[in-house]
């Protein structure tokens, strides 16, 4: 069967300029002539290399194709990726001895929207000399139609369209339209069957993560960003959050056994919404904070091949026969648990007391209810409107941040200086910094403020009118510029800036490395005209922070493919952003983690300075180098670097980003080959130290190191 796609000659990828915030559109050509013309960043920072590291994920799927494709038959893989599963089909339909997937009976389609990987799928499949026996058809599954793209239904299903929440790639409506468009009646499915769990938590950093009402309210700095009346003014989107749990077990106190939520047949057409009432038992006295989930792959109909997303203190979760089912799961990144928060200080529950849970899912999400809702310190997430109010729904961390005490008094102390020594002073706020907006006009009644808010822009603006009142501040001193154009003079009634700050933050951009918000800096580059002599400039100067790490969990999730099950995967390094055993020429990207979440991490150097970056003067490449000493023994995997923003010109106040802190991403940069290091008083003959060289990229906002271990 040949592989020639039916899809259209070109697509478009949107990309954005970190510096600038400009988005550009980039055409992907179908030709194979085009084939490595598109940016391999496309690819490098996604979850593809993860997925394809993962063993246990695919043994469990090689298993269980095996054992479902055992005669001719046409099987039809969607959302194909690279091929993996299409070419475990094929050599299960080549290895029944009975004929081959190139035949007229037999044959394997695959299923792929994405330009970018249908190019590398097409390396893959040569590479294994399997390019005649798997169909590639370039579309949606949704536009796929028999008799046009397909001469025929499908016998068997392969998929793998599946989020940490389950739902969230949008497997229900991709399964409705194949089960009523492209597959035979009773088709065979890998996987088969799906069950969704969870368990009450009581987790003091999860309340943290979207109760800003409260939090605040221990605060009492006189900034209020959700004052009585518009407490859903900002608020965390009522979804389920993908997350590490493992790493707050030890602060977590479970308050349930884990029950079973919903159950899945990949088998037969699924339904596009339903409802469970849980009653589940407290097993102790607490509060509940949140509801921890996780799912459970049957690949077989047999029921001899599992793969779970369950946290490691679930050592074994039932399957649907009430067996018990191994957890055999590595640290990964591209499944994790989900949490969903219960309102706002929780629910408090004593030992034995029944929960009664009604838990939700749509085509493409699961929500869960308490009832009853009056047991609850706030009303449902359903009725969270703010009436005639604006809202503005921020990141969990985000939300933290604004109601952590020390970061805010770090900011106003900084602030308040500042504006004692201005008269009716112009401030710029470059950034989405409601808070800072809020306090700038809040602390000083002749303020005149100019927020940017480049990402909120009317939202952000219909919010200030809001809480003006209980801020005390009036609108007439408040303004959202709506300019795409460079600020000037006529704008700021012919005076210039005496203030121009930011946090930075930049809305939307939760998942940019940390020099990403060196956008601050850009922006201040442009005003550089307007800028009073004196002008306060907050934050006044960034370091570049790192540190050598070691990362077992990380870098086996981001390593050089070679074989997976006995399929050719090398190809695919350069273009997925591998790390190990690449030519000296191909490096791994920077990576933007939280580190706490990384699995097993461990320090092997002091933290050190890289370089900083003065935002008093104009932006600029900058470049620095330094020589870092070992103080712990280990396997170093690559480097954690990190901006801390330095508030005033003392170097007094400055907020940390690295990786205690947790509502910060840090950018990992992994080595080509792990290295063995020693603590220089070790008296080991092994690596004491390294060389570390950076360069700040003007024109494209980026950074590069090199190292040499020595």
């Amino acid at each position: 069967m040949s592989s020639v796609s039916t899809a259209p000659q070109r697509q478009f990828q949107l990309r954005v300029d970190p510096l600038t915030g400009n988005s550009e559109w980039v055409v992907i050509e179908e030709q194979e002539s085009q084939e490595d013309m598109f940016p391999k960043p496309l690819l490098a920072t996604t979850s593809y290399l993860d997925m394809l590291n993962d063993s246990p994920r695919n043994k469990a799927y090689c298993d269980a194709i095996n054992k479902t494709v055992t005669k001719p038959c046409h099987v039809l893989d969607i959302g194909a990726g690279t091929g993996l599963l299409s070419l475990m089909a094929a050599r299960a339909m080549s290895s029944s001895n009975e004929t081959t997937c190139s035949t007229t009976k037999g044959r394997v389609t695959a299923c792929e929207s994405y330009l970018p990987m249908v190019k590398l799928m097409r390396k893959v499949l040569r590479a294994n000399g399997m390019e005649r026996k798997v169909h590639i058809i370039n579309k949606r599954s949704d536009e796929v139609e028999v008799g046009v793209d397909i001469a025929s239904r499908a016998d068997v299903l392969v998929s793998e369209i599946l989020d940490s929440e389950f739902l969230g790639e949008g497997l229900i409506p991709t399964l409705q339209h194949a089960h009523d468009n492209l597959l035979v009646e009773n088709p065979e499915t890998v996987p088969y069957r799906a069950t969704t769990y969870g368990q009450l938590v009581e987790c003091t950093h999860l309340w943290r993560l979207h109760d800003l009402v409260n939090a605040e309210a221990n605060v009492l700095d006189g900034i209020n960003l959700v004052p009585t009346g518009c407490e859903k003014s900002l608020y965390v989107k009522p979804q389920q959050l993908a997350m590490h749990c493992d790493a707050l077990k030890e602060e977590m106190e479970l308050l349930s056994e884990p029950f079973k939520i919903f159950e899945f047949d990949f088998s037969r057409r699924p339904d596009s919404n339903g409802e469970v009432e849980l009653h589940i038992k407290a097993t102790k006295d607490g509060t509940i904070h949140a509801v921890v989930s996780w799912w459970v792959l049957q690949l077989d109909r047999e029921g001899s091949n599992f793969y779970s997303t369950a946290p490691k203190w679930i050592s074994c979760p039932s399957n649907m026969n009430g067996s018990l089912v191994p957890v055999a799961r590595d640290w990964c990144d591209h499944w994790k648990q989900c949490v969903w928060f219960t309102p706002e200080k929780g629910l408090r529950v004593c030992t034995d007391e029944a929960v009664h849970l009604h838990a939700i899912h749509t085509d493409t999400s699961i929500s869960y209810e308490f009832e009853p809702l009056s047991c609850l310190t706030e009303v449902g997430y359903q009725q969270c409107t703010a009436g005639n109010h604006s809202q503005i729904s921020l990141a969990p961390e985000r939300m933290a941040i604004y109601g952590d005490k020390t970061w805010r008094c770090s900011f106003l102390k900084v602030l308040r200086n500042g504006l004692q020594k201005k008269i009716s002073p112009i401030c710029v706020v470059a950034d989405d910094s409601i808070f800072l907006t809020v306090a700038t006009a809040h602390l000083s009644d002749t303020s005149n403020v100019l927020s940017f808010l480049p990402g909120l822009r009317e939202q952000g603006a219909r919010y200030l009118k809001d809480v003006s009142v209980a801020n005390g501040y009036s609108m007439d001193r408040v303004v959202v510029l709506n300019k795409k154009s460079q600020l000037a003079l006529h704008d700021t009634h012919e005076r210039k800036v005496d203030l121009f700050i930011g946090e930075p933050f930049y809305y939307g951009g939760d998942n940019m490395l940390p020099w990403h918000n060196l956008r601050f800096w850009s922006e201040r580059t442009k005003l550089n005209s307007i800028l009073s002599e004196d002008v306060l400039i907050m934050p006044c100067k960034g370091i570049l922070r790192a540190c050598a790490m070691s990362l077992p969990d990380l870098w086996r999730s981001r390593q050089s493919l070679k074989e997976i099950v006995g399929f050719d995967h090398s190809v695919v390094n350069a273009t997925l952003g591998a790390c190990g055993d690449l030519p000296a020429s191909e490096e791994s990207p920077f990576l933007p983690f939280s580190l706490w979440q990384c699995g097993e991490t461990k320090r092997l150097s002091e933290i050190f300075t890289v370089m900083e970056f003065d935002f008093m003067k104009p932006m600029s490449s900058c470049s620095g180098t330094v020589e870092v000493k070992f103080t712990n023994s280990g396997i170093c995997h690559g480097f954690a670097l990190w901006i801390d923003w330095v508030l005033d010109a003392e170097n007094s106040v400055v907020i940390p980003t690295g990786p205690d802190q947790r509502y910060w991403k840090q950018g990992v940069k992994l080595v080509n080959k792990p290295v063995q290091v020693e603590n220089p008083g070790s008296g080991m003959d092994k690596c004491c130290s390294t060389i570390i060289s950076t360069f700040f990229d003007l024109s494209s906002g980026e950074m590069e190191l090199k190292h040499i271990f020595s």
